[in-house]
């Protein structure tokens, strides 16, 4: 195989000729002795990874999957459950969910140069504040069934402090609800004090115990309620009220906000999104302004820039878990950003008439079909729906008939057959429908010619009356054309991939490969119903068992589950998974988490989650955990402890050399050592997990292994265990993916965002053994070339004892604001008139930035991004010998947009040359941020996030 031909030479940025030279500058003769140098010896692996050697070529991976992909062979569905055929834009996925603008771009934390997703996301929000009746929504949850699971959290930190004194605990859920909501709900409760009861909403009495209560609408069988009068009389006794509804049904029946609830759930999947075999889909949590900031997830709020224009940025940040930790809202990191912004599209596509007819011609098909079955005999059991009907009949028989002719029903129980109409129905296939219950029935069907798109069947005291998204960005693209335009203005707003490295530590954002990303633009991987039956999903099983054989052997763990859809999730998986073992050991009483300072930030607000006690543990002046610390606490805690959670190589970016000792203490008093796998980038090839020590990680696939972070998301947080906590990995009460389930759900979908892991397939598959231990060499020698080339003039907060950083490093900006009168922040600001996105700003170390260049990025790339931060250095210098002015300087009024740059005042002493092309270089590329620095706390006192107060781009 020629150089060209080999995947790892199109992944790994430096050529053979630059890593020898950037060697010469670290100081080391060879890649090895780096190795030797950066990871302890003890915890080094003997012998390359048990797969395959050499990884195919692009070429031959992508006739491999096809031969997977042909594998799966999806019947129309009508299963619905939450899931649903749709008719997904192509405008929108040629040019947002195909385009690297958008997928390869980061969470938009560095606002000023991520306008356009940030918009994008306010129109997602705004969407769904108009369509709930809220006043508020983030922009985006994992998926329906977890945002139900937040909700409880939310409601549960709602209560009032005489609720509270009262120990007011009592969840009610209705019991019409999908099974997997109330498996996900069922999980969140557990551990966490919260006494679940289940029953019928319209026959529940309340008893002032409860602090909140979940209904559905439409419900699981398909009824449209009336749930003013519950909402009431759960108010009566301070109880929150959460509402899972079908957003596409709200076009037609009146808002959750309109009569009485308190949040609304559900999931955005019906707007232009593809059922993906479960997942990625954008779920959203909205509810009223009072509760924002016990509200989870992140919120896009305008504020203004430095010029006075307005400006859009993440709001209420404080609320967040990498600022809060244990006290954190929640511990949502990744969303499903790109999702969230495909869905905003369609609203933005279709405006109010065409959702509105989208509605009407699935609940008119629904009617027809309704009354050709009652003409056959057939009873209805919901006696009003939506797009939902529960049929009583035989199941075995409709089934049997049905799979003939290749459609999917949902089948409750023997004696019902439940069906759920969609966008996409057709007359022929209403009257294949009707067919197969006339055939089960002994009878003719009476062809159906036409259906009455504006027939109605929702009771006037249910039916909606006040009108939903008004607000002009959905009122004003109805040409492809146009919306095409409007996308491409977003994109060219923000920085992304495709501009320069994004070098965020403990992010990894590598390259997101065109052949890996080819195959999910394949209907037989995005078509198809999570409920299926696995005979028609053969090839993601297949897959599935590939790729889990090859995760196993890269964490040297057993066994391996896909379900969390988000890292964070995974840490939550994975401490569900030893809670669950502990409890059948008879050791449920196990409930002290040890969680050094330099774990990941989202560890603390995982472990409370789970109901953990938190006990953290201080790192010495190196960085590494204080191993005497550690072990003190471990022992001090052994009758209770349960876990510790590990970071390795730490935030800090070092291998701590005690790692086993730690594992070793853990071990000894009782415990399972959780290891977050944020950094794993750090590890493959050379080192595990399960070598070390652990029991059970997690794995971020949109980091380490290759999948886009989307903007913030989707991401996966597939997690790996060991062989003892392999019966207690994450179970599904609709499809059975274990014999005996011990854990209950962590998200709707049996196997979570499964339509993404074909792209860590393809990463693993194309790189081979050899191809992923080289991107772990390269990974690491690249942070050390940057660290050798700037330690001496910015300095490197952590090292190793051999002066060595792992696969990122954290530059020490501490005494800037002393110096210069510049902060991190500043320099970050500065990084975008440059075309570049920050590192990670402040964490773990405040007033630092964490760089992580990963194995992706060129010795050229890697030298501009040094030259810029050289230069940047020299320009606070110029402050401090009096030069440029301690608070007009360019440094600190940066980011300079075009719009300053080309007006006839210039209010500066330094020139507009310095401010917008400080290198040569530069003028080859410019990006321009579109708007200046932002006023981040006006934003956040004058709480603004719906678009119709920003009115979109002029």
């Amino acid at each position: 195989m020629d150089y060209t031909d080999k995947f790892m030479n199109r992944h790994i940025g430096p050529t053979e000729a630059e890593v020898a030279e950037m060697l010469k500058v670290i100081g080391v003769a060879s890649i090895d002795e780096l190795i030797g140098q950066t990871i302890p010896e003890n915890i080094r692996l003997r012998q390359p990874l048990d797969m395959h050697q050499q990884g195919m070529s692009e070429y031959e991976y992508l006739q491999h999957i096809e031969q997977i992909a042909n594998m799966n062979n999806p019947y129309r569905t009508f299963i619905g459950m939450g899931y649903y055929p749709t008719a997904m834009l192509p405008a929108v996925v040629r040019n947002i969910f195909e385009d690297p603008s958008w997928y390869t771009s980061y969470t938009p934390y560095q606002a000023e140069i991520s306008q356009g997703r940030l918009e994008a996301l306010l129109n997602f929000q705004t969407m769904v504040t108009s369509l709930t009746g809220m006043e508020l929504s983030n922009c985006s949850l994992l998926d329906e069934a977890t945002a139900a699971g937040e909700a409880v959290i939310m409601m549960l930190a709602a209560r009032s402090r005489a609720k509270v004194k009262e120990n007011a605990n009592v969840l009610f859920v209705d019991e019409n609800i999908f099974p997997q909501t109330l498996d996900v709900i069922r999980t969140r409760c557990s551990h966490r004090g919260i006494e679940m009861v289940v029953g019928k909403y319209n026959e529940y009495t309340f008893t002032g115990k409860e602090f909140g209560a979940i209904v559905q609408n439409p419900a699981c069988d398909g009824t449209v309620r009336n749930l003013r009068e519950f909402a009431e009389r759960a108010h009566a006794v301070e109880a929150m009220v959460c509402a899972v509804v079908d957003i596409m049904s709200l076009a037609l029946i009146e808002a959750p906000g309109t009569w009485g609830a308190d949040i609304a759930v559900g999931t955005t999947q019906r707007m232009g999104t593809p059922m993906a075999y479960g997942g990625p889909s954008a779920a959203y949590l909205a509810s009223k302004l009072k509760h924002a900031r016990i509200m989870p997830g992140r919120f896009v709020g305008i504020s203004v820039d430095r010029l006075g224009n307005k400006a859009l940025r993440l709001t209420l940040q404080s609320r967040e878990q990498h600022i809060k930790r244990e006290k954190a809202t929640s511990n949502i990191c990744t969303a499903q950003a790109l999702i969230a912004t495909m869905a905003g599209m369609f609203a933005v596509y279709h405006g109010p008439e065409g959702i509105k007819r989208i509605a009407q011609r699935i609940h008119a098909y629904t009617n027809a079909l309704a009354k050709a079955l009652q003409d056959l005999g057939y009873t209805i059991k919901n006696s009003s729906h939506f797009d939902t009907l529960s049929i009583e009949a035989k199941a075995d028989a409709i089934r049997k008939i049905a799979e003939d002719k290749k459609i999917n029903l949902f089948y409750a129980d023997a004696n019902t057959v439940r069906l759920s109409m969609d966008e996409v129905v057709t007359i022929d296939e209403l009257n294949t429908l009707v067919a197969i219950f006339a055939e089960a029935a002994g009878k003719t069907a009476q062809r159906i010619d036409s259906v009455e798109i504006n027939s109605c069947a929702i009771c006037s005291c249910v039916a909606r009356t006040t009108p939903f998204l008004q607000e002009p960005i959905f009122n004003k693209y109805r040409s492809e054309t146009d919306l095409m335009r409007y996308i491409n203005r977003l994109a060219k707003r923000d920085i992304s991939l495709t501009e320069s490295m994004i070098s965020l530590g403990s992010c990894t954002m590598k390259l997101n490969s065109a052949a890996s990303l080819l195959p999910l633009s394949w209907s037989k991987f995005y078509n198809i119903h999570p409920f299926v039956p696995a005979s028609q999903a053969k090839g993601y099983h297949e897959l599935m068992t590939r790729l889990n054989k090859m995760l196993a052997q890269i964490t040297g763990l057993n066994e391996i589950s896909h379900q969390a859809a988000s890292g964070a999730s995974g840490e939550y998986a994975g401490l569900m998974v030893i809670r669950s073992y502990q409890k059948a050991q008879g050791q449920g009483h196990r409930n002290v988490v040890l969680i050094p300072t330099s774990a990941h930030g989202t560890n603390p607000a995982s472990a409370t989650m789970a109901g953990l006690e938190i006990v953290l543990v201080g790192c010495d002046e190196r960085g590494n955990i204080d191993v005497a610390d550690f072990k003190a606490k471990a022992a001090a805690n052994a009758e209770r402890l349960s876990c510790a959670m590990i970071t390795y190589p730490s935030t800090h970016g070092v291998f701590e050399p005690a790692i086993r000792e730690l594992c070793d203490a853990v071990h000894q008093n009782g415990g399972q050592l959780y290891m977050d796998g944020a950094n794993m980038n750090g590890q493959v090839g050379l080192t595990s997990p399960g070598f070390i020590g652990a029991d059970v990680c997690h794995l971020n696939l949109h980091k380490t292994f290759s999948s886009p972070h989307g903007g913030g998301g989707p991401g996966v947080g597939t997690i790996a265990v060991a062989k003892h906590l392999a019966p207690y990995l994450p179970s599904h009460c609709v499809i059975e993916i274990t014999d005996k389930p011990q854990t209950s759900a962590v998200s709707a979908s049996p196997w979570g965002s499964a339509y993404l892991l074909p792209i860590t397939y393809g990463y693993v598959m194309m790189l081979g053994a050899e191809g992923l231990r080289r991107s772990t060499e390269v990974a690491i020698l690249n942070a050390n070339y940057i660290a050798a080339r700037i330690k001496d003039t910015y300095g490197i907060v952590y090292s190793g004892a051999t002066g060595r950083v792992g696969h990122e490093l954290i530059l020490d900006l501490r005494t800037f604001k002393a110096k210069y009168g510049i902060d991190a922040g500043d320099i970050a600001h500065r990084l975008m008139d440059f075309g570049y996105h920050a590192p990670t700003l402040s964490f773990p170390v405040h007033e630092t930035l964490m760089i992580e260049p990963t194995e992706s990025e060129n010795k050229a790339e890697l030298d501009r991004f040094i030259d810029t931060m050289h230069v940047i250095l020299e320009e606070c210098r110029e402050i401090e010998r009096g030069e440029a002015d301690r608070e007009n300087n360019v440094v600190k009024m940066s980011p300079h947009t075009a719009q300053e740059l080309v007006a006839t005042e210039w209010n500066h002493p330094y020139s507009r040359e310095k401010a917008a092309y400080p290198l040569p270089w530069i003028r080859e590329n410019k990006m321009f941020p579109y708007v200046a620095k932002i006023d981040n706390g006006f934003g956040d006192r004058n709480l603004s996030c719906n678009n119709v107060d920003f009115g979109g781009l002029l």
